[in-house]
């Protein structure tokens, strides 16, 4: 392929370095020469003292809410506001920095998942359960991090115009009961409550089925509002970005076969009703 992006998930800039160290450097700058304590910053921006000495260590990476209302209380006259961009890469691992910035100006996002519900799908209660069973452990700042990161993703949403959302997950997917039988409960109402979206469709593979489109794994198509396409291929410990008109073709018919393959929409959330009336 003659276009590849590789990161190694060991790469990753973890918490209390790199950029949110540097942004909480300014940030604790900025609050001592205006004269406020962690205290009354906090109760101006709607965050605890605790909160703003977690941004401040560079343990904890706050929203672009937090970073406007800052840069506004403290009159930095946009010295935060320029972070913005940054801090939302360096929300998530090194691994999906890229994609998520694609992610996020996708016109159409079409995914299939072979292990648990996609993130864009994910109730929060099985996105804590989900990062909570990472191993090696995650620590309990990064725990939450990632969570609010992967919240926050879903503001894809909300997005107008509204980009095109297809999902194909193997049955197992839907079936598992990651975090246990409420938080299963949970994500399988959250699956039905997006399908409601007109511009999102969501398919099951049964297991069942004799032929199968891609046994090779789970993967990701974008298209982005400049026409690019592009395959994103995650893995156990790194992640691959393939922009080669060859290789995104391949994933393209895949995962048109895989659609054929799958129960229809319809059928789909038949399922998945079906499972929250036996459980």
């Amino acid at each position: 392929m003659s276009e590849e992006v590789q990161e190694d998930q060991e790469g990753q800039e973890a918490p209390g370095s790199g950029i949110p160290l540097v942004f909480g450097r300014v940030l604790k700058r900025l609050r001592l020469q205006a004269g406020m304590d962690r205290a009354e910053l906090g109760r101006r921006t709607g965050y605890s003292a605790a909160t703003i000495t977690s941004y401040e260590v560079g343990r904890r990476i706050p929203n672009e809410k937090f970073i406007r209302q800052a840069d506004e209380v403290l009159d930095a006259g946009g010295i935060l506001i320029d972070f913005i961009e940054d801090m939302e890469r360096a929300q998530y691992p090194a691994f999906f920095r890229d994609a998520a910035a694609l992610e996020k100006q996708a016109v159409a996002l079409h995914v299939f998942a072979v292990q648990a519900v996609p993130g864009l799908l994910q109730t929060e209660e099985y996105a804590r359960a989900v990062f909570t069973m990472w191993r090696p452990v995650l620590d309990e700042e990064t725990v939450e991090q990632r969570v609010a990161a992967r919240m926050a993703r879903q503001e894809i949403f909300a997005r107008k115009p509204a980009p095109t959302l297809t999902f194909v997950m193997e049955e197992s997917v839907v079936r598992r009961q990651l975090g246990g039988l409420a938080v299963w409960r949970g994500q399988l109402e959250q699956i039905l409550l997006v399908s409601q979206r007109r511009n999102v469709e969501i398919q099951i593979m049964p297991h069942d089925r004799e032929e199968h489109a891609a046994l090779d794994g789970q993967f990701n198509l974008i298209e982005t509002s400049k026409g690019r396409r592009i395959a994103y291929v995650p893995a156990d410990r790194a992640s691959r970005l393939f922009t080669d008109r060859s290789a995104v073709r391949k994933a393209e018919e895949q995962y048109g076969l895989l659609r054929a393959q799958s129960l229809t929409p319809r059928d789909s959330l038949a399922l998945v009703e079906k499972l929250l009336g036996e459980a």
